[in-house]
């Protein structure tokens, strides 16, 4: 059973995974309408790897016999200067994540509920490896400056970087495997 603190830390969790993968969703739609195909392709497949996060969360709360919640959400931001300040957003955003999910660590620690602590150590691993990707990706466009040339290169490695993380996803047991 788990404790009516780590349940409603864990349904906040999934109200941020949630509100992640409409973020990346939005940002994807930016890039496709701004000529960035290969960056829109790596957010959607940013949007299809949050929903497997939150879908993860669900099925765990769940099976602990926890009541996962699914809740109502805003509109995400959806209009964006530059290829530039959409990745400085995500890896905002990703700062962001990474600090929520060491505060539901806490309440688990704080409640004694190391089995979900457990748990939750693939997530934290997960955000060290978001950040990381997202800090080179921001290294790269600052070096690709406004050249229309750097950024075409650099579009051109996302679509990469989306089939990477579409063949992870898949290995992973993509959407229908999300426990």
């Amino acid at each position: 059973m788990i404790t009516k603190n780590v349940e409603k830390a864990l349904n906040e969790q999934i109200k941020r995974e949630e509100n992640s993968s409409r973020l990346y969703l939005a940002m994807a739609s930016w890039a496709e309408r701004a000529g960035y195909p290969g960056a829109a392709d790596w957010l959607y497949a940013q949007t299809e790897e949050e929903r497997l996060h939150l879908l993860k969360l669900v099925h765990y709360l769940n099976d602990r016999g926890g009541n996962a919640v699914i809740p109502a959400l805003e509109a995400p931001k959806a209009s964006f200067k530059s290829l530039l300040d959409v990745f400085q957003n995500v890896l905002k955003h990703e700062e962001f994540i990474s600090a929520s999910i060491n505060d539901l660590y806490a309440v688990c620690v704080k409640e004694k509920d190391f089995t979900t602590a457990n748990y939750l150590q693939w997530y934290i691993t997960e955000q060290v490896e978001e950040e990381s990707t997202v800090r080179s990706i921001l290294d790269q466009i600052k070096l690709a400056g406004t050249e229309q040339g750097g950024l075409f290169l650099m579009d051109k490695e996302f679509g990469a970087r989306a089939m990477v993380k579409r063949v992870a996803l898949a290995a992973a047991g993509g959407m229908t495997q999300a426990k």
